[in-house]
């Protein structure tokens, strides 16, 4: 028999380290067969991860992702094709994820990552709380 589709468990523990804020991660899904796993909603819990399903019926609620989706394809799979190993597939992802969260310029946010539009929006969050000494 083959080998399932998707990223290997290690892989995916990895990711999780990566986030200091683990309170704050929401786990995005399009209501695929995780699910449905209870292993996989109790990793969730136990990594303080909130799930997050999108609008049955809804195309506009995958818009984000497909794009992403399509760009990783072009940028990382297609690019270095062929591959020699899952391993290699998986090195090869986590290093992008990385570049376009951390270092990637983004137009449309200002020309800055990703991460510095998320510091900056809960920085406005924490903003009025420090203000009246709630914090």
């Amino acid at each position: 028999m083959g080998r399932k589709s998707g990223f290997s468990s290690e892989v995916r523990e990895r990711a999780l380290p990566a986030r200091s804020d683990l309170e704050q991660l929401v786990h995005r899904s399009n209501r695929g067969v995780q699910y449905v796993s209870i292993r996989y909603t109790e990793r969730l819990d136990a990594a303080g991860a909130a799930s997050s399903v999108g609008s049955v019926g809804d195309s506009y609620d995958n818009a984000l992702a497909e794009t992403i989706f399509g760009l990783y394809k072009t940028e990382v799979i297609l690019r270095n094709r062929p591959w020699r190993s899952i391993e290699e597939v998986e090195f090869a992802t986590l290093q992008w994820v990385d570049w376009f969260n951390n270092r990637r310029l983004l137009g449309s946010i200002g020309n800055i990552p990703p991460v510095e539009l998320e510091a900056q929006y809960y920085e406005k969050q924490a903003a009025p709380a420090m203000a009246v000494g709630l914090d």
